[in-house]
């Protein structure tokens, strides 16, 4: 089930339960940088940035998925200098990226999707919740 806040400021998609998380979380964030005009056919770069947050979306919503004990909700939530991505989840446990020292194979898939998140975002960390954590990002708005 799909549920906004206001159409120019924040979207909210509740997680918990839906089949394919990671794809519905990332047609719900192309929908609302479409709406918030972010998605247009002008310059290069605005596309690029487009696909990093759909990117830094996956990222999120998969680790909850992974390690969270399934996702609970995804917040877009944005202002004028900034697109802030939340995703909640019911581990308590803050998110650790994992140090590249200790893979066998670091080519192998896995394990870097907080590396993907910590190049790409200008902010990230994590915060308890009533029920487990929300993990945040933020990035620039174009």
């Amino acid at each position: 089930m799909e549920l906004r806040g206001p159409a120019d400021r924040n979207w909210l998609l509740v997680l918990d339960g839906l089949p394919d998380p990671v794809s519905r979380s990332r047609e719900f964030t192309r929908r609302a940088l479409t709406a918030w005009k972010w998605l247009p056919a002008e310059g290069e770069s605005v596309r690029e940035a487009a696909e990093d947050v759909l990117l830094l979306v996956s990222e999120v919503v998969a680790n909850a998925c992974l390690h969270g004990g399934g996702p609970g909700a995804l917040v877009l939530d944005r202002t004028e200098e900034r697109l802030r991505i939340e995703v909640t989840d019911i581990n308590p446990a803050p998110p650790e990226p994992r140090d590249p020292a200790l893979r066998a194979d670091p080519a192998r898939p896995g394990g870097h999707g907080l590396l993907i998140v910590e190049r790409l975002a200008r902010a990230w960390g994590s915060r308890p919740g009533a029920a487990g954590k929300c993990v945040w990002l933020e990035v620039p708005w174009p």
